[in-house]
């Protein structure tokens, strides 16, 4: 059974560019091992994540996320199951809301910055969603 999880979090620490590339590398990885696929997307110290897969595997992925202790503040935002995955393309896909047109963080949330605590799961769902739309994901696909 495929299921889909998005979370929040922030991190403890400012974390370096080269810093998320490893973190990305590594995720790349294991989620091709666990048959795990997503976004990881992030603005400053605030990160939303999506990740796909076999229930056990992302649900196992989740609570090793929750629990390491470079993450504060982990909330579920939207987890269903999935007859299939969105995000199949990447072990691991990026986006640096950065460098992304503000207009598009606005048109789903009150200002042009990313806050998943103030946004519903499902309209969370709905930016990234947009971002593969306008091709915003930076990635290595499998």
């Amino acid at each position: 059974m495929l299921v889909r999880l998005l979370y929040a979090s922030r991190a403890h620490k400012p974390l370096a560019s080269d810093t998320i590339e490893a973190i990305l590398t590594a995720s790349r990885k294991n989620n091709l091992a666990l048959g795990v696929t997503g976004l990881l997307c992030h603005s400053g110290d605030s990160f939303m994540q999506l990740l796909e897969g076999g229930r056990g595997a992302v649900n196992q992925l989740y609570t090793k996320i929750a629990n390491d202790p470079r993450h504060g503040n982990v909330i579920l935002l939207h987890y269903e199951e999935i007859d299939e995955r969105r995000f199949a393309s990447w072990t691991m896909g990026q986006v640096n809301l950065g460098k992304v047109n503000p207009s598009i963080l606005l048109k789903y949330s009150e200002r042009p910055v990313l806050d998943p605590y103030a946004m519903p799961g499902k309209v969370s769902l709905a930016l990234l969603e947009e971002l593969i739309v306008t091709a915003s994901i930076g990635c290595k696909p499998n």
